[in-house]
Parts: structure tokens; C-alpha cells; sequence
């Protein structure tokens, strides 16, 4: 497993949003400022951060320091964010709910979470940089596969 996908490598413990109060989960001061406009990194303190992973929560980032990084300071839409539907899952190979959701449709079976586990095997993904709550997606989008099965198997797509 690389040390993107491996929770072993992220520091334990999480703090709550102060917008919203949701416990938030660490995430490295490498990911934010990756993640951040320019307009974003010049505000940056060198502190802890934390991701709030509340969709009805504006704020994306939350710093030891009080500071506070919102949707609109990040360069990408972040899934946790938005509406289900077509978001984003895997910011690595750009893997997409709309993408799963026609897999489905097509040939009743999804291979996506047998495609991002042969990048992981392959050591191709860089989750710590590119997905926002800087951990690998894979539970994510095993998740999401199941909810859009479900959603499929009930007819909600035909």
C-alpha cells in the first residue's frame, strides 16, 4: 500500500469546524496549500489543519491558528460539497458519480474500485496532494458505488 492510502501515515485526533461545529479530520499543511488559490495560500498560517467534511459547511479548512479556507479558496470542486449526482470521487483518475452511474447502466457492474486499486498497487496515486481531505478516496468510492447501485437496482435512473 503507498503512504497515500495508508491511514497509519495521518495524525490522529481532529478538532471541530468553528462554522459549524462537525469534527474535523486532520490533514497535512502539504494538501492545503496544494489545494489553495493564490489569493488562499497568502492567508496560510504554519499550523495544524483540519478538513470539515459537512456539505451545509462553507469552510473546507479550518487552521489551529482560527483561520479558515472556504470552497471558493480552493482551485477544485470539492465532492464533500456538493450535491450527489456527478462530483468528483477520485481526484486522481478523475473518477466521477456520473461515470460509475452509466458503468452501471451499461454493464451492470462497475469496475472503478478494481481500477483505482490497481493504481494504488501500481503506486500511481497521489491522494495526500490531490484529494482535499488528503486520504486515499478508495472507501469513498466503494461507498458511493453501493449508493449508486442501490439508487439503480430502484429504478431511479431509467
Amino acid at each position: 500500500m503507498s503512504e497515500c492510502c495508508d491511514p497509519a501515515a495521518f495524525e490522529p485526533g481532529a478538532r471541530a469546524c468553528s462554522a459549524c461545529g462537525e469534527r474535523g479530520a486532520a490533514v497535512r499543511l502539504q494538501t492545503v496549500k496544494s489545494l489553495l488559490t493564490e489569493i488562499g495560500l497568502k492567508r496560510i498560517q504554519p499550523t495544524h489543519y483540519w478538513f470539515c467534511g459537512n456539505r451545509a459547511c462553507d469552510v473546507v479548512y479550518f487552521g489551529d491558528a482560527g483561520d479558515r479556507f472556504c470552497a471558493h479558496d480552493v482551485r477544485l470542486p470539492v465532492w464533500h460539497k456538493q450535491a450527489p449526482g456527478a462530483r468528483v470521487l477520485c481526484y486522481c483518475f478523475a473518477e466521477t458519480e456520473a461515470a460509475i452511474r452509466a458503468e452501471l447502466l451499461q454493464s451492470r457492474r462497475s469496475e472503478v474500485v478494481d481500477r483505482i486499486r490497481q493504481h494504488v498497487a501500481a503506486q500511481r496515486c497521489a491522494c495526500d496532494i490531490r484529494n482535499p481531505r488528503g486520504v486515499c478516496c478508495l472507501g469513498d468510492v466503494i461507498a458511493a458505488v453501493k449508493r449508486i447501485e442501490a439508487e439503480v437496482a430502484a429504478g431511479k435512473d431509467e
